[in-house]
């Protein structure tokens, strides 16, 4: 399994920037999809996530209502639309494949991690 993550870039504070994540060398309906962030000099964190069957998706408190986790399995493709974006939501962002169907928040029920994409916002 390949995940490629994409979709990063420089925002000023208060815009949107839309992660992708595709998937390669297996069928995306066979994971839990999670991403996870990971700025300097602190250690990686959970994001967001979303089952298996895309029903149901969870979300840190300091993301809710500002992003949204999608997935669109025919695409092989995991997705995270990032609005109202604040300084402090710079960092390299992961997405990350788990063999489990919840929407899971831990980094140890992933398997497979991709490269990482780098999201910047100024003040």
């Amino acid at each position: 399994v390949q995940l490629q993550a994409s979709g990063g870039g420089l925002v000023q504070a208060g815009g949107s920037l839309r992660l992708s994540c595709a998937l390669s060398g297996r069928t995306l309906s066979s994971y839990a999809m999670g991403w996870f962030r990971q700025a300097p000099g602190k250690e990686r964190e959970f994001v967001a996530a979303i089952s298996l069957s895309g029903a149901r998706t969870n979300y840190a408190d300091s993301v809710k209502g500002r992003f949204t986790v999608s997935r669109d399995n025919a695409k092989n493709a995991v997705y995270l639309q990032m609005n109202s974006l604040k300084p402090e939501d710079t960092a390299i962002y992961y997405c990350a494949a788990g063999s489990i169907a919840a929407p899971m928040s831990q980094r140890t029920q992933y398997n497979y991690w991709g490269q990482g994409t780098q999201v910047t916002v100024s003040s």
